[in-house]
């Protein structure tokens, strides 16, 4: 699919989706539980639908409706099992360590670059415990009984290979050593507080976590899955660098998800943005160029590229290398859009540097990336001529109503 648009002017509100990141976890804590839990989704998304999907094939009994995951837990393991994981990290890399305790010898299918991305140091730490790993084109098949109760990890690499360690242990009890630098740790906090939230009590140690076997789970029965940072996050910047006000509602303003920290990043930079009870209001601001570290938040470094384009000076982003191994090259895309619309951007090793400049327009290549995709589309309210976005349908993986809500909020038709 293609868009193209019109230098558009954003203003009003729009609710925030709900957060992909707290429903896998959830997901896969129910499937694990000792009874029924229904779990208030207001959204779906491709990647949520693959973890449903994988719990199904080991299982789990899960249905959707009105806005409610019902998920009945696991009773009886196949011996086998085929679990479709499409394009979504997470799914893949929570449910590797799971189905290793579980016993279950698995096929998980692939799809996009999810084969390209890489699974050590938890590949090689599951064969020192018994697993067996055998590639076959996109398909990846897992064999394993796991005994082992302690596992050191790098925590520089990807927060998911924690989380996955994590619902494993919940099963069997055990340690977790991180060693080094811990990247992206709000994420590993968002899977703890799901754990807990099941009755599984989660200790953090001095180098990691202690967890006590809890399985099956306690189930809440009810939970309610929170409104999504990392996608408010486009509308919220969108405020901030266009010409009118923008409010996004359906937020926690003490969210344990760590793109929550868009708000202090585009302060940093100069802007307007006031939060009260479960919204925020974002206004048009003047920004000046600022260093952001994103080591801890990188799924923002596509949406930051776009305000810092509009900040006057050059503004740094690093501690970003792992952009490179997500849905498309990140550092790559991001530099190849803002570039093709008249940004200036430099890319070093860890991250960009982004030089305020008046954006012309052009068009440009989602990369299938659906941050690039949703990026692009604020970029476009900066643009001085028409914006064309090849593979605009690429939002669907996380974000399938976006630009439902981008026309809501626009002056201008979908064409």
């Amino acid at each position: 699919m293609t868009e193209t648009l019109f230098s558009p002017v954003l203003s009003g509100e729009v609710r925030a989706i709900t957060s992909k990141s707290e429903v896998h976890r959830l997901l896969i804590c129910a499937a694990l539980a000792d009874k029924k839990t229904v779990i208030e989704c207001k959204d779906t998304n491709e990647d949520i639908n693959a973890t449903a999907d994988c719990l199904r094939a080991l299982g789990a009994v899960i249905t959707y409706k009105n806005g409610f995951f019902e998920v009945s837990p696991i009773q009886s393991l196949p011996k086998k099992a085929l679990l479709p994981c499409n394009e979504s990290g997470s799914t893949l890399r929570f449910l590797i360590p799971v189905v290793c305790i579980l016993g279950v010898e698995a096929e998980f299918l692939m799809r996009g670059r999810l084969s390209e991305r890489p699974l050590s140091p938890l590949k090689e730490l599951l064969e020192e415990n018994g697993a067996v790993f055998r590639r076959n084109g996109s398909s990846l098949f897992v064999k394993a009984d796991i005994k082992g109760h302690f596992f050191s990890i790098a925590g520089n690499v990807s927060s998911q290979f924690i989380s996955g360690l994590l619902f494993m242990l919940s099963v069997s009890g055990g340690e977790i050593e991180i060693t080094g630098k811990t990247e992206s740790a709000p994420y590993i906090d968002m899977t703890v507080n799901a754990l807990r939230s099941f009755g599984c009590p989660v200790e953090k140690t001095e180098h990691g976590y202690k967890i006590t076997k809890t399985y099956p789970l306690h189930s809440p029965e009810k939970i309610t899955a929170k409104g999504d940072w990392s996608n408010a996050a486009f509308f919220i910047t969108a405020g901030v660098v266009g010409k009118k006000p923008i409010t996004v509602s359906g937020l926690e303003l003490n969210s344990a998800q760590g793109d929550k920290a868009i708000i202090d990043e585009l302060k940093k930079l100069g802007a307007k943005v006031i939060c009260e009870s479960n919204s925020v209001t974002a206004f048009p601001s003047e920004l000046k160029a600022a260093d952001i570290d994103a080591s801890q938040i990188p799924d923002l470094v596509p949406i930051l590229s776009v305000a810092a384009a509009s900040a006057k000076g050059t503004t740094k982003i690093y501690g970003a290398q792992r952009l490179r191994i997500k849905e498309s090259d990140r550092l790559q895309t991001v530099c190849d859009m803002l570039t093709s619309l008249g940004g200036k951007v430099k890319i070093n090793p860890d991250g960009l540097e982004i030089t305020g400049c008046p954006l012309s327009g052009g068009e440009f290549s989602s990369g299938n990336d659906h941050r690039i995709a949703m990026s692009g589309a604020v970029a476009a309210t900066l643009c001085e001529n028409k914006v064309t976005i090849n593979g605009s349908e690429a939002v669907k993986k996380s974000y399938p109503d976006f630009w439902k809500d981008f026309y809501k909020l626009s002056d201008e038709k979908r064409n």
